[in-house]
């Protein structure tokens, strides 16, 4: 009887391990491009206007890792803001030279710095802060974004103020060339956001949803 005991105990700690094993084999990979949008904002009512970057250089600090933090911590983004796209090209060459040409360089650059999770709810996408140090007018600010993750898709928004970042030239120059149009007022926050798919590779698991 104490040998069927023992045998049993032993095959139950075989199955422990060799599904600790298929878990820990489990490995995640950003892939494709990254994305980054924005909202700005202008009128008294705060009317939004967004658009996004057609040039954007993702340069990750690994491939593929366990979890998000060894594959997006220390991850960089440079962005040509002269390839800006609101869909309309009058606007977009405003931008250019009226806002983004007002700053010391034409690219903005990013560097994910940290993330943190918030405690996972059962069914529900994965939700958390990353921390972007964002680099724009040689100025460089630590930036909060709330993230989620659900069916392959990581996805980021957070906010910018122009001004921390030494900008009310260019945020003035934008707001006097279009100032009919913006009714006189251009805000200085901005939405910022960005998107990555990141798949589950080499994965004995179920995918990740």
């Amino acid at each position: 009887m104490k040998k069927i005991i023992l045998l049993s105990l032993m095959i139950i700690a075989m199955g422990a391990s060799a599904s600790a094993s298929a878990k820990s084999s489990c490995e995640l990979s950003q892939v494709g491009a990254v994305n980054v949008s924005w909202e700005a904002y202008k009128t008294a009512s705060k009317a939004g206007v967004g658009g996004i970057f057609d040039s954007v250089k993702y340069t990750p600090i690994e491939k593929m890792g366990k979890n998000f933090s060894s594959i997006l911590v220390g991850s960089t983004v440079s962005i040509d803001t002269t390839s800006v796209n609101t869909k309309n090209k009058g606007r977009d060459d405003t931008l250019v030279k009226f806002f983004f040409e007002q700053m010391s360089s034409k690219n903005i650059d990013a560097k994910i710095v940290d993330i943190k999770a918030d405690k996972r709810i059962k069914d529900a996408p994965r939700t958390g802060v990353v921390t972007i140090d964002v680099t724009m007018n040689s100025v460089t600010k630590s930036v909060p974004m709330k993230y989620s993750f659900s069916k392959g898709l990581f996805t980021a928004k957070g906010v910018i103020d122009i001004l921390d970042f030494s900008a009310s030239k260019a945020l003035n120059s934008i707001n006097k060339a279009c100032y009919d149009l913006h009714a006189g007022k251009t805000w200085s926050d901005v939405a910022i956001s960005f998107n990555t798919k990141i798949e589950a590779v080499l994965c004995n698991t179920k995918p990740l949803e």
